[in-house]
């Protein structure tokens, strides 16, 4: 395949990807820049991607204005700006391979887990860890979004067991990491990311960024709340399994 179709071939997947996660399918948007890989360069598809998930997330936010965890937001985010900034100034030493491996292997662990914990609609009892846990997640979801993209995983080991309403879930993750992909920004300007035709890339992807955030919004509203969380978790152990495959055939 010529080298320019096989780059907008990934870019369009990875958006579409991406705007459904933010449309609230979370855990489906780490898949996106290893596909984006696949047609350039990860370092400027990284680039290329972060302008896309920005306006992603303000239509997600819009989406779910009114439903959002304050706590939540307020005990993450700090964790999250340490987390990217670990991640800024050990870029250079940190392999995205391992990184991505070890966040596959925890993510299918950790969805496998819940679905056996809530295996025949048992009911469980939501989560109530310390703050300092959240944190911490924050960190781990901060380091691994400034690395790939793919600070998903760590914020959902913490927040999912809550057993927020499907909304509220959605709400929160979408300011969250609206806030935290903002924290990126001076990062990647600090790398020379920001260039002209990487600019360029991302403004004839922008049609398909918001078409595909809204299509997210308007199937997650119509997914049996009920049955929400297990989706997300399958999701997650699939993606974790991708993530985890890539790594070691890498």
């Amino acid at each position: 395949m010529n080298q320019e179709y096989l780059y907008y071939a990934c870019a369009v997947a990875a958006v579409i990807l991406s705007g459904l996660a933010k449309g609230g399918f979370a855990g489906v948007g780490a898949l996106a820049m290893p596909i984006m890989a696949l047609g350039v360069d990860p370092v400027k598809g990284a680039a290329i991607l972060l302008p896309i998930l920005i306006l992603q997330d303000a239509v997600s936010v819009w989406s779910f204005r009114h439903s959002w965890d304050r706590h939540i937001a307020k005990v993450m985010l700090p964790g999250m700006a340490m987390g990217v900034a670990i991640g800024y100034v050990f870029a250079a030493q940190v392999s995205e391979v391992a990184v991505l491996g070890v966040l596959g292997l925890i993510s299918a662990l950790f969805g496998l887990q819940r679905l056996w914990i809530e295996r025949g609609g048992a009911m469980v009892l939501p989560s109530n860890s310390p703050s300092w846990i959240g944190m911490l997640f924050g960190v781990a979801s901060g380091f691994t979004s400034q690395i790939a993209h793919a600070g998903s995983p760590p914020f959902q080991m913490w927040v999912l067991p809550k057993r927020l309403p499907r909304d509220t879930l959605v709400g929160t993750t979408a300011v969250t990491f609206a806030t935290m992909n903002w924290m990126k920004v001076p990062a990647y300007a600090a790398l020379g990311q920001f260039t002209r035709t990487n600019l360029l890339a991302t403004a004839t992807l922008i049609p398909v960024a918001v078409a595909a955030t809204l299509a997210g919004v308007v199937l997650v509203r119509r997914v049996d709340p009920a049955r929400f969380y297990t989706l997300i978790y399958v999701l997650m152990v699939l993606l974790g399994i991708k993530l985890l495959v890539d790594a070691l055939l890498a």
